[in-house]
């Protein structure tokens, strides 16, 4: 018995941990006891676990990536810590390994990507008109696979023991010879997890986008972030396999000893890191093109003018999508495979550079002559422009392939990466979230705070990060958890840990402005404070569930179909009102990601008859749906109109 226990230990225990071992328990004992005390239980299950209203499932993935990104901000800040001074004693060679591996698959995997799939479930309906995406129970089942993985990745660290072999977990580092806790299998199969939502997902939005567009709305009448959310699901749909089949060939090599990316044997090592950047470089643009939607709709919404160039914006994505798949072979430059193919895929990462540009400059363009308004949302776009170009200018400097064996797993290549991904994800979401803050929650987020907000954030990010090129260039390795003195690193590395530490209080800023805003700012704004542009913000605030008691029409509007009825009077609901069909809730989905989670955990301490016992359940989840009668219900023609009575007349469009 006491060996059976004993293999859920934490392999390298240390005060750190045992810190976040006590604060996890208290805090679910605490949260089980208020949950308990005001008596929810009942409403969190009826109306968030079993929902399959897409803005209710959307703000449940904004609550996780709120939450991860407080998990894997805490997790860089010990890294700086750590690096802040020569030969610092903070954390040792194995904690460090956990904690940069730790923080780059929750900031990647389960920070930005749920951040992003907010606003998927929260805005694509509401942009092309529609009541729900088109497979509402698998969105409901999507984001609890998600939760699932994203759970058993966490508990990692207080059960068994953290990853340990980075974020791209390369063999032969992550075989059973140098990996030799449960850390990896973690990895291995809570991706797997997560990464079968996140594919439900991209199947349910590009079904969504294709099929239920409202009447009149063609491709090329969609909303900048739906042809944004088309593309990068697209993507997903091509690349998240890819990366399904090479966790599934690394768990069966840690797991049965097969020999897929073993060294000898038959096996290759380099396969892995082929399969992982085959999804791992598409994944970044999966990130970055969504980004850029939410821009699209910032700029034109206060630069007062329709978005320039929409046409060349459109198949500047297309391209950057076909791009993204010909590309990772820069990852591993330095890695042997030849001069010819290093050249070739030299070429296709700088011209990728080409269509990201053309985005570049119809923003510029858009508010060339426009009336702009800076407000807090405009603001992250104004700084994310000339910090994601810089971003960009240095990944340009590592697609030189012979330049790239200096650059090569140096922090230089640390400070890019950040350089791309903070101003042009984190930046993006956080401005979207201002900008859609108000619709909704019925409030806004206060500006003085937000505009403050944005100015320690770009300050903490300068320090954190361009210091990180000069000692790059001066040879500091990323991955190592000390120096010496003698390298001359400590000024930079103390700059940049003040950096971190700025940033961390610029997030700690918007904690407060959200919690100040919802105490003090005022509930009669109207259904379109914003004065903006497209059908989401033709509905009332808060949104019914129904979305719009009558479905838009945008046959005579252009892209701008709530701009085009507010300024040319074009009428967007016509007809009349009558019953609306809606899907019904399920609690069959929770209870099936439930025997994932416990299929996962099982595979991870080889506990295969647990693992058996849990796939019947699943087995038995998939079929009693496949007998399931279930035709959702009807909203009847008077509830709806007395749902529209009973909203403030002036807000949203009649």
């Amino acid at each position: 018995m006491s060996e059976f226990f004993a293999q859920f230990a934490v392999p390298h225990p240390s005060t750190l941990i045992y810190i976040a071992m006590a604060s996890i328990v208290l805090g679910s004992i605490a949260l089980v006891a208020v949950v308990t005390y005001f008596k929810l239980w009942g409403y969190l299950w009826r109306e968030w676990i079993t929902t399959v209203d897409h803005k209710k499932i959307g703000i449940m993935y904004l609550i996780v990536a709120l939450v991860m990104l407080f998990r894997g901000g805490v997790d860089a800040v010990m890294m700086r810590l750590q690096l802040a001074v020569p030969e610092n004693s903070f954390l040792d060679a194995q904690h460090y390994n956990e904690v940069f591996t730790t923080h780059g698959v929750v900031m990647i995997l389960f920070m930005a990507m749920p951040f992003i799939t907010f606003f998927f479930n929260y805005l694509v309906p509401l942009q092309i008109g529609a009541r729900d995406v088109a497979f509402p129970r698998l969105n409901n089942l999507a984001f609890w696979l998600f939760f699932m993985g994203m759970g058993l990745f966490n508990i990692s660290f207080i059960i068994g023991g953290s990853p340990d072999s980075g974020w791209t977990s390369y063999f032969p580092l992550a075989g059973n010879e140098f990996s030799t806790s449960v850390g990896t299998n973690y990895y291995m199969l809570s991706l797997q997890i997560a990464g079968l939502g996140t594919l439900m997902t991209g199947i349910n939005f590009i079904t969504t986008i294709m099929k239920m567009r409202a009447p009149g709305m063609t491709l090329f009448k969609m909303p900048m972030f739906t042809w944004s959310a088309l593309i990068a699901n697209l993507i997903i749909v091509f690349a998240f396999p890819v990366l399904t089949v090479a966790l599934a060939m690394g768990t069966m090599d840690r797991l049965f000893d097969t020999k897929f990316f073993a060294i000898g044997d038959g096996g290759m090592d380099m396969l892995w890191a082929n399969l992982f950047w085959v999804w791992g470089h598409p994944e970044v643009y999966i990130l970055i093109l969504p980004a850029f939607g939410i821009f699209s709709e910032v700029i034109s919404t206060f630069s007062r003018r329709n978005l320039y160039g929409y046409n060349s914006m459109v198949w500047s994505m297309i391209v950057i999508s076909v791009f993204s798949f010909a590309v990772w072979t820069h990852h591993f430059f330095t890695m042997g495979q030849g001069a010819f193919t290093n050249s070739i895929f030299s070429i296709t990462t700088m011209a990728i550079a080409i269509p990201t540009g053309v985005k570049i400059f119809n923003w510029l363009f858009t508010m060339y002559k426009g009336k702009i308004e800076m407000t807090t949302p405009m603001l992250y776009a104004m700084h994310f422009i000339p910090l994601f170009t810089l971003g960009g200018v240095t990944g340009v400097m590592l697609a030189m392939s012979a330049a790239d064996y200096q650059y090569h797993n140096t922090m230089f290549l640390v400070a890019h990466f950040h350089n791309v991904i903070i101003p042009g994800v984190v930046y993006a979401m956080l401005a979207g979230l201002t900008f859609y803050w108000p619709k909704m929650f019925g409030f806004m987020l206060n500006e003085r705070i937000g505009k403050a907000t944005v100015w320690v954030m770009s300050t903490g990010f300068v320090l954190a990060f361009i210091p990180m090129y000069i000692t790059g260039l001066d040879g500091q390795a990323r991955r190592m958890y000390t120096y010496s003195e003698s390298t001359g690193f400590s000024m930079l590395n103390m700059v940049s840990f003040v950096g971190a530490g700025i940033m961390s209080v610029s997030f700690l800023m918007l904690v407060w402005n959200i919690w100040y805003s919802f105490k003090n700012s005022p509930r009669d704004i109207g259904s379109d404070p914003w004065d903006a542009r497209g059908l989401e913000w033709a509905t009332h605030t808060p949104i019914p569930h129904y979305n719009f008691a009558i479905t838009p029409d945008v046959t005579d509007s252009t892209s701008e179909a709530f701009w085009d009825s507010k300024k040319n009077g074009t009428k967007l609901f016509k007809g009349e009102i009558k019953d609306i069909h809606m899907p019904n809730n399920s609690g069959q989905t929770f209870i099936l990601s439930v025997f994932f989670f416990i299929g996962g955990f099982a595979l991870v301490f080889s506990m295969f008859t647990l693992a058996i016992i849990s796939l019947i359940g699943i087995l038995a989840c998939m079929g009693y749906r496949s007998m399931e009668d279930d035709h959702g219900y009807h909203i009847h023609k008077h509830e709806v109109e007395e749902t529209e009575k009973s909203y403030d007349k002036k807000g949203g469009a009649k």
